[in-house]
């Protein structure tokens, strides 16, 4: 059996009972619980989709639960979406760390399945804000309201992550160039290297071959005298 992504009855019993007092402590669990379902697995656009739907599953059920008032849910649904941003965050760092070292290895972003890693990274914001509208839409009506007002919010100033990712997608495309500019720097220093040398290297081998021709025209000479 397929263990699931996320662990959603620890997370629906933390919003079951927590308080608007309690959002770090919801959104460190967030969080975590999101990070965790990332573990371990390829960190593709569905993994971190399935990992979102199921965090915001468990939110909606357990804040369900709870019945708090509204202005507690907004809190605490608030707190749940900036753990989830949190959590996604870590997945552009973790992006850039391994595209970086590729980058410096001398890979081309512009490779096939590069190129997707990155237009991938830029979807992150997009795919944490269609999580909340599908949130938003499976709630009920007061908790509909609360995923409503985040998002509202993200639209209007985007997310961490979102803008991390755009932040490193254009760093890295920088230093690819950069690595491809000092790579043909050096071949071409290089080259130039190599023809300086090369004048030199068949001045020697002119040279050589003059002393060869010069020692093959002397024997004859020498052996002629001895014959007198």
């Amino acid at each position: 059996m397929v263990k699931p992504l996320v662990d959603a009855d620890a997370l629906i019993a933390q919003f079951q009972t927590a308080t608007a007092q309690q959002g770090e402590q919801v959104r460190k669990a967030v969080a975590n619980a999101t990070l965790q379902a990332l573990q371990g697995r390829e960190l593709t656009l569905k993994n971190i989709r399935s990992a979102l739907k199921g965090v915001t599953e468990a939110v909606n059920s357990g804040l369900a639960k709870g019945g708090l008032p509204a202005t507690d849910a907004d809190a605490l649904v608030d707190k749940a979406v900036a753990g989830m941003d949190e959590a996604l965050l870590k997945a552009v760092e973790a992006n850039r760390l391994a595209l970086g070292q590729l980058v410096q290895q001398g890979a081309d972003l512009r490779d096939k399945h590069l190129s997707k890693a990155l237009a991938d990274l830029d979807k992150f914001e997009d795919t944490l804000m269609a999580s909340v509208r599908k949130a938003s839409a499976g709630a009920g009506e007061q908790l509909a309201g609360s995923w409503g007002a985040v998002l509202e919010k993200m639209q209007a100033g985007g997310t961490l992550s979102g803008s991390r990712a755009s932040a490193t997608a254009e760093k890295l495309m920088e230093d690819m160039h950069a690595a491809m500019r000092s790579s043909r720097a050096a071949s071409l220093k290089a080259a130039q290297a190599m023809a300086e040398s090369y004048t030199a290297m068949v001045s020697g081998v002119l040279l050589g071959m003059a002393e060869a021709l010069q020692q093959g025209s002397a024997a004859p000479k020498a052996a002629a005298k001895t014959r007198k």
